[in-house]
């Protein structure tokens, strides 16, 4: 069937699959209209499944995937106490979203990770260039931080559990705020998130090549990737939300911008809740596992392989079922 042909064959039904949606998320719905609604949910689940199989228009099938998301909330919105929404979230929902929103996140990850890269192997390669980026006060800083003489005598492991909690609530609240500015920002037409991920990129890179090219590489490694895993990604997530609060207001299609905005901000906020989520884990692990001395960097590197890979898996693999497709 032609995609001509399937539109005008079921676009009153979804029109009134919309119109009920909306008044469910008003909460103007009426006892009869959830059955309704649930049927009509599952027709629209099915029309997906066409369109995608079919290789119909990408707009299309993204009409249908926002409709099916929204309907979703509405369908489970009063079976589910907030715990088991956050459950159900964490065990598969945020890995599928994540997954369907990979355009973005791959936007978001070429920019940052790509800038990253590239100033921390022009910072190598000609170690003046960091001064550049990161003021003097600050790279001597990093240097006295990192120095491999100071990290021997246990300058990382001489904190207690008093300040160790200290340092949890400390990086909580500077990564969200990290997180939150490069999201945010998404609003000025995407290019807030793009230049907050050039610039973190180009921090983040700037730092690991000087350090590494004076021979600190093993102390800030080893310190950094346990916990790195957990808040570069949440800070991809945080730049792919924001690009596509910018992206819906530079081309919102056939809504109006207002509208276009509203839909793409449901899932943007979902992603900003999991890069939320990932960056309690960051804090956790950085303030009672990057800053042991007990354990050699040979130690400190397989764990966070092991962190880097865990969370792939999950990217990858969660929520994925017979009855959940993405």
């Amino acid at each position: 069937m032609k995609q001509s042909q399937f539109e005008s064959r079921h676009h009153d039904d979804w029109q009134v699959f919309a119109q009920q949606l909306k008044a469910l998320e008003r909460g103007k719905e009426k006892p009869q209209q959830v059955h309704e609604f649930a049927s009509r949910y599952r027709h629209l689940c099915q029309h997906l499944a066409l369109a995608e199989a079919r290789g119909y228009s990408s707009l299309l099938v993204e009409q249908l995937q926002q409709l099916v998301m929204r309907g979703h909330q509405q369908l489970y919105r009063h079976r589910s106490p907030l715990g088991a929404n956050l459950i159900r979230f964490v065990l598969g929902g945020f890995a599928q979203l994540v997954r369907r929103e990979w355009r973005s996140l791959l936007t978001a990850s070429l920019l940052f990770y790509g800038s990253l890269l590239l100033m921390g192997l022009l910072v190598y390669r000609f170690p003046d260039l960091v001064y550049s980026v990161v003021a003097p006060e600050q790279v001597q800083q990093m240097e006295a931080m990192y120095d491999r003489d100071a990290a021997r005598l246990g300058r990382f492991g001489e904190r207690d559990s008093g300040d160790d909690w200290v340092m949890f609530g400390y990086y909580i609240m500077n990564n969200i705020s990290i997180a939150f500015q490069t999201f945010a920002s998404g609003l000025l037409f995407g290019l807030g998130s793009l230049f907050f991920l050039l610039f973190n990129g180009l921090m983040i890179g700037a730092v690991a090549g000087h350090l590494t090219q004076i021979g600190s590489g093993p102390t800030f490694w080893s310190f950094v990737i346990g916990h790195g895993a957990f808040e570069l990604t949440a800070i991809t997530l945080a730049g792919a939300a924001g690009l596509k609060l910018g992206w819906a207001l530079v081309a919102p299609g056939r809504w109006p911008r207002s509208e276009a905005l509203r839909l793409a901000a449901r899932q943007s906020v979902q992603l900003v809740a999991g890069a939320i989520l990932l960056l309690l884990l960051a804090a956790f692990v950085e303030a009672y596992w990057s800053s042991m001395t007990t354990f050699g960097s040979h130690i400190k590197f397989a764990v966070g392989a092991a962190l880097w890979l865990l969370l792939a898996s999950y990217f990858a693999l969660a929520g994925r079922s017979r009855y959940a497709p993405d």
